[in-house]
């Protein structure tokens, strides 16, 4: 079927003694129809890992690998108040049929398994329920960059 566009058809309405008013009506109609047909495609989104940087700058964390789960909470709300959101929420689904077959036993099978309603009732959001490695850093940018690149610019 060929495709006509909105005013080509306007144009055929007006040359047929088409009411002002009831071509003004048909045309907008046609426009809201047409309006989700004339937006490009969009390429897929990049997928993207998740990681937590944790800034040490006196050197207290371990420098073995660490990994977390990255929540939100409100911003109004003391962050020390997460861990006991996330046990308030596992208590609530380990009182459910669901939970009451598959218990969440530690804070890490809490993220995995309770659903997001539960978190959401404790005004808490999971945002990656597989833990993710957390990088540890002084929080200091050097004076002189020391990337392999810089050093082999340096050389010639």
């Amino acid at each position: 079927m060929p495709k006509i566009e909105v005013n080509q058809v306007a144009e055929i309405l007006k040359r047929n003694a088409v009411e002002p008013s009831l071509l003004r009506q048909i045309v907008e109609e046609m426009q809201q129809v047409v309006q989700p047909e004339t937006d490009e495609e969009k390429p897929p989104a990049l997928k993207k890992q998740w990681c937590i940087l944790i800034s040490d700058p006196n050197g207290v964390l371990p420098e073995d690998e660490l990994t977390g789960w990255v929540v939100q909470i409100p911003e109004s709300d003391s962050v020390l108040t997460t861990v006991e959101r996330i046990h308030k929420a596992a208590y609530e689904f380990n009182t459910t049929k669901k939970g009451r077959l598959l218990p969440a036993k530690t804070v890490g099978e809490a993220i995995e398994n309770v659903p997001a309603k539960h978190f959401k009732e404790m005004n808490l959001w999971v945002k990656t329920k597989q833990p993710v490695f957390m990088l540890r850093t002084d929080n200091e940018i050097p004076l002189e960059e020391t990337s392999k690149d810089a050093r082999r610019h340096k050389v010639e």
